[in-house]
């Protein structure tokens, strides 16, 4: 069982907690983590890029001299590679660069990449945020009396307009909800603050994706497990 630190709404430190073993079970599968990290910065590219080949330059129909007899180069069209103007030699093309993992390897890389920041001791938990309205002073005075490590990764219970509005021009701070946090937003962040809220409910039942987990392969699923399936 791992262990976090507790903050107070203030700010202030508290007890140590213990955190649910649902998702924290110990687990750091390096392997699947860095499946997951690598299909997330690949599906950001947009894969755009594009340049002409010889084909697709316009012009040179016709071979701009005879075959045989000048003393040059035999030259088939102006659009060739060699030429200026022409088409480019094996070009880049525009295509999709997205990626797609197995719903079991995105929860497992999941759980890795918070055991990995919670073994560090870089998960702590938090009483809730009582932020009336965005203020990004008010925001970055509790980062200050938390004295986090590196940059911060807030996990709310449901969506936290106001904490989020009060973050989004802050370098170094994310604000998500929790359980929409991917693979990639937990390895980014050097400290992982969790409203305690979002932990409440796990306790120590294994969460939706640890049970697609411990389906054997192939099995057929129980109907009541597989509609408390998580996505």
């Amino acid at each position: 069982m791992y262990q976090a630190r507790y903050i107070n709404t203030d700010g202030s430190a508290g007890a140590e907690v213990t955190l649910p073993t649902a998702l924290f079970d110990g687990v750091i599968h390096e392997g699947a983590l860095h499946q997951s990290v690598t299909t997330y910065l690949a599906n950001r590219r947009q894969g755009t890029v594009q340049r002409k080949n010889r084909s697709a330059a316009a012009g040179g129909s016709r071979k701009p001299w005879r075959q045989k007899g000048t003393g040059r180069a035999r030259q088939g069209t102006i659009r060739a590679a060699q030429w200026r103007g022409g088409g480019m030699a094996f070009p880049p093309q525009a295509h999709s660069w997205n990626k797609r993992l197995p719903r079991r390897i995105r929860a497992l890389a999941r759980r890795s990449a918070f055991n990995s920041r919670a073994a560090d001791g870089r998960v702590a938990v938090i009483e809730g945020f009582d932020f009336e309205a965005p203020k990004t002073r008010r925001l970055t005075q509790l980062l200050d009396r938390i004295e986090a490590e590196g940059k911060i990764l807030f996990l709310t219970h449901g969506v936290n307009r106001e904490l989020y509005l009060s973050g989004r021009n802050l370098a170094g701070v994310r604000v998500l909800p929790f359980g929409q946090e991917s693979s990639f937003d937990i390895v980014w962040a050097g400290t992982v603050i969790i409203e305690e809220a979002a932990l409440a409910g796990m306790g120590d039942a294994p969460a939706p994706e640890d049970r697609a987990r411990r389906r054997p392969l192939g099995g057929a699923p129980a109907a009541a497990e597989a509609n408390g399936e998580g996505a």
